[in-house]
Formats: C-alpha cells, structure tokens, sequence
C-alpha cells in the first residue's frame, strides 16, 4: 500500500533528477549542430556524406537507447526491491551485452556500406568521402554508445548529475575539437568523427571509474540467471528499439507529403522540425529523469506514489508547452525573418508557428506515457503508443489536413494529430495502471 505521497517533495525530488539532463540534452544538440556547421565550410560533398550516416546513426542510437531505457527500467526496480548486489550484476551484464551488440552492429554496417549506401542512392562521386569517413564515425558511434550505457546506469541509481554534467563537458570539447582536428590537423571530414571519438573516449574514461568505485557494476555475471535475465532485458530493449527507429520513418513519410507543396515548404518544415527538437528538450529530460523513480517506486509496490508523480509531471508538461506553443505563435512573424530571407519560406514558417506548436503539449504528453509505460515494464503498451500516434493520429490527420485544406490544412492536421494522441496515450497509460495495480494487489 502507498503511504500519503509528499506532492511537494516528489515535484523537488522530480526537478533535482531533472534539470541536469535538461542541459545535458541541450548541449548535446548544440554539439550536433555545430558538428554539421563545421563540416559545412569544407563544401558540399562532405555535408552530402555526413547527411548519408543519419539514417545509420539512428539504427545504432536505436539499439543503445532501447538497451538504455531497459537498463533503467530493470535496475532500478531491483533497487527499489533491496537487492543491491543484483542490480551490481544488472550493471556489468547491460555493459557486456551493450559493448558487444554495439560492436556487431557497427561492424556489420561496415561490411555491408556498399550495399547499404546503394540503398540510399548515394552518388559514385560520393563514395570515396563516405568510405573516408564511415571508419571513424562507426568507432565514435561506438564510443558513444558504451558512453550512453553507463549514463543509463548512473540513472537508474538515481543519480542524474554525473550524466548532465558528462553530456556539457563533453560536448564542449567535441565542439572545440572540431575546428582544431578538422581545419587545423587538417583531417577535413573524418576530423569530425575523430574529436567526437576522443570527447566520447575521455568521458568513458570518467564515469566508468565512477561507477566501478561506487560498486554500481560487477563483472561477477555467473550468479545470475543469464538465460532469464537477458530475456528480460529484451524484452524491455526490443519494443523500445523500434520504438526508437519508427519517428524516422514517420519523419520521412511526412517530408513526402509536404514536398508535395514545394521546396520552401520542404524548407519552411525542416526549419519547424528543428524548432521542435528544441521546443520539447524539457520533455525529453523528463523522460531521462523520471523513469528511475518510476522503477524504485514500482520495486518497492508503491503505485499510489507512481500515481502522483506521473499526474504531477503531465500537468507541468501540458502548460509548460502550451506556455512555449504561445510564445511561438506570438513571435511567429519575427522568427520566420531571423530564420530565413526568402519570403516564401517565411510565409510557410509563420504559416507553420502559428499552428503546429500549439499541439506541443499533446506530443510532449504522449513522449511521457511512452517512457512511463516503458519502466512499469508495460514495453508492448509503449510500443503501441508509439505506432498509434505516428500512424493513426498524426500521419493521417496531416493527409486528411492536406487533402482538405492544402499545406494550411495539413499543419491544421498535425496540430489536431498532436493533440489527439496525447490523449490516446494518456488514456492507455491509465489502462495499463489500473491493470497493473490489480496484478499487484492480487
């Protein structure tokens, strides 16, 4: 039974584990962005190659997030349950496991490029960039994600301050690498690749040692049920993987409705989307630091305090968002100018402000259920949110938008498919705690 939840003290404790992810989140966009404006002033093929490894990047980012957020979700529940020595174990399997799938997925990425870049129509021309490059940033992408396994750990313990701060120095010295390796050395492409491998490579260097001296990871592996275990951890880390790979493809669809309209409204979309990274970082902080109180409390069967925390999170979420969809339709005019000369583009972007973000606080609402279902184990129910909400509600609505109303009508619909599936998955979510509750009460 849940004691009387201290709202107060949940919504400190929530901030404490909050806001050093939310500057770790922002500095890691930063850190991206900068990546492809240095890369920018080397010309355009070297962009063109750089913009060819996304679609890879999401694939591996896929795998180490999905084991990320089954590594929260399992640890931090053993926690919750007092059984510290296990969740040690936990710790050094999701290391071993995570370093040798990231390895395998990388090398099979290498050995299939030409297949794979064939596949994404790169040029001939290209080619001899990519290759350049492709070593490299599979060992950086390797690095980061042993770097992201033991964040994941750090947060499952509940500590979200090692990670924050990790995510702002090592961003700073990637960012300050890239002018030194890439212009200075005079690497050119793969220079990028390079100070990402050795920002990635001096942060392993710190939190590893971290969480061997604070005995949160042991290698002792023989005392855990390995066949049983694994099949947990997978089936946490599956659902959660296409999870992670399926806002790509959603992505994709919805740039081929819109390129229907034009190239400035391609233009004034992309523009959009960048903003929205930017508009939801709260958001995705909350769904790095809640999932660990979730799993304590869930360990120790405290739902009513699940309860709260989640009730208490969503109603920061829907007027925090709504706060940041006015601020961008009041500024809408003075954003489409700072962004873009070209009036038409302009026109689109003010076009899109005014609408779209206005549904922020439905996406934001939906991104939370997802993560919440995610570390009360419920990963197939995440997964459904996740499917129905690019595919039933928001795909759709922006066809139906489209077809109705043009490219105003289509942004009316991805504002309503927003909205829409924020209350589908808040509706789920509250299905699967009712049903979880009497599973625990039984």
């Amino acid at each position: 039974m849940s004691n009387a939840p201290d709202t107060p003290s949940l919504a400190r404790q929530l901030f404490t584990m909050t806001w050093p992810m939310l500057f770790g989140v922002l500095s890691l966009m930063t850190f991206q962005l900068a990546d492809s404006v240095f890369v920018g002033q080397l010309g355009r093929d070297p962009l063109a190659a750089l913009g060819f490894t996304v679609p890879m990047q999401q694939l591996v980012s896929g795998m180490y997030v999905g084991l990320g957020i089954a590594t929260t979700a399992i640890i931090s529940r053993t926690l919750g349950q007092g059984d510290d020595l296990r969740a040690q174990r936990l710790g050094g399997l999701v290391i071993t496991v995570g370093a040798s799938l990231a390895l395998l997925l990388c090398a099979s990425v290498w050995l299939l490029q030409g297949p794979i870049l064939n596949l994404l129509g790169a040029e001939a021309a290209l080619r001899p960039v990519i290759n350049q490059y492709w070593a490299p940033w599979l060992v950086s992408a390797w690095t980061g994600a042993m770097l992201y396994f033991g964040y994941s750990v750090c947060r499952s313990h509940g500590d979200t301050r090692l990670p924050g701060y990790l995510m702002i120095a090592t961003s700073l010295l990637n960012i300050a690498l890239d002018p030194l390796y890439i212009f200075v050395f005079d690497w050119g492409l793969p220079g990028a690749a390079w100070a990402t491998i050795t920002a990635f490579g001096i942060g392993a260097l710190i939190i590893y040692p971290a969480l061997l001296k604070r005995h949160w990871i042991s290698f002792e592996l023989r005392q855990l049920n390995l066949l049983n275990t694994l099949k947990q951890l997978n089936g946490i880390m599956a659902p959660a993987m296409v999870s992670q790979l399926m806002p790509p493809a959603a992505a994709m669809l919805a740039t081929a409705l819109v390129a229907g309209f034009g190239s400035a409204a391609v233009a004034a979309w992309g523009l959009g989307t960048r903003l929205e990274f930017f508009s939801i970082v709260v958001v995705l902080a909350l769904t790095m630091s809640m999932p660990p109180m979730i799993g304590r409390m869930l360990g120790a069967g405290d739902i009513g305090q699940i309860r709260t925390l989640v009730r208490l999170a969503v109603r920061f979420v829907v007027a925090w968002q709504l706060a940041i969809g006015l601020i961008w339709v009041l500024a809408s005019g003075l954003v489409a100018q700072l962004f873009t000369s070209d009036a038409e583009v302009q026109e689109v972007l003010g076009n899109y402000l005014v609408r779209v973000p206005l549904s922020y606080s439905g996406l934001g609402v939906c991104m939370l259920m997802v993560s919440v279902c995610n570390a009360l184990g419920l990963s197939l129910r995440a997964l459904l949110v996740s499917t129905l909400r690019l595919f039933v509600c928001f795909l759709p609505l922006l066809w139906v938008g489209a077809r109705l109303g043009d490219l105003t009508g289509l942004m009316s619909g991805a504002l309503l498919g927003n909205l829409l599936a924020g209350t589908m998955a808040y509706t789920f979510y509250r299905a699967g705690m009712a049903k979880l509750q009497r599973s625990v009460k039984a």
